[in-house]
């Protein structure tokens, strides 16, 4: 049988997400396959880095956060193809996932995963939705 909790409890789960990474993370896009885990070195090369705003999700709402302001590298560290990304704070990999185009099924959607250095690059959807509806 599946666990299943009210949408209290759910929106808490997501809720404690932002909290706990904090304020301002920074976002890595790199190359590459992604970690066997957000502990592992990293690997591939940055392409875009992005300094996230301040309060960079929503209030949960259903069990779900979604991305809030703009989440942008007004100039690509790289030229290179996303594989994944690193959200970081303070040297600590948070959370990490794929990237990739419109319904490429990634972790994350973003405007262009083939980058070229220089060029803007943009996070265009991001959520996180806690499990047990």
């Amino acid at each position: 049988m599946a666990n299943q909790f009210s949408t209290g409890v759910r929106n808490a789960i997501v809720d404690i997400i932002e909290t706990t990474i904090g304020t301002s993370p920074t976002m890595e896009i790199r190359t590459g396959a992604m970690p066997a885990n957000a502990a592992a070195a990293a690997t591939g090369t940055v392409i875009a880095t992005i300094i996230m705003p301040s309060d960079w999700l929503g209030a949960a709402v259903g069990g779900v956060k979604t991305m809030l302001g703009t989440w942008q590298d007004a100039s690509a560290d790289a030229t290179g193809t996303a594989g994944y990304f690193r959200i970081i704070t303070a040297g600590t990999c948070h959370h990490q996932g794929t990237a990739t185009a419109t319904g490429g099924g990634g972790d994350m959607t973003i405007d262009n995963p083939a980058l070229v250095a220089g060029q803007v690059f943009n996070v265009t959807s991001f959520s996180y939705t806690a499990g047990g509806a």
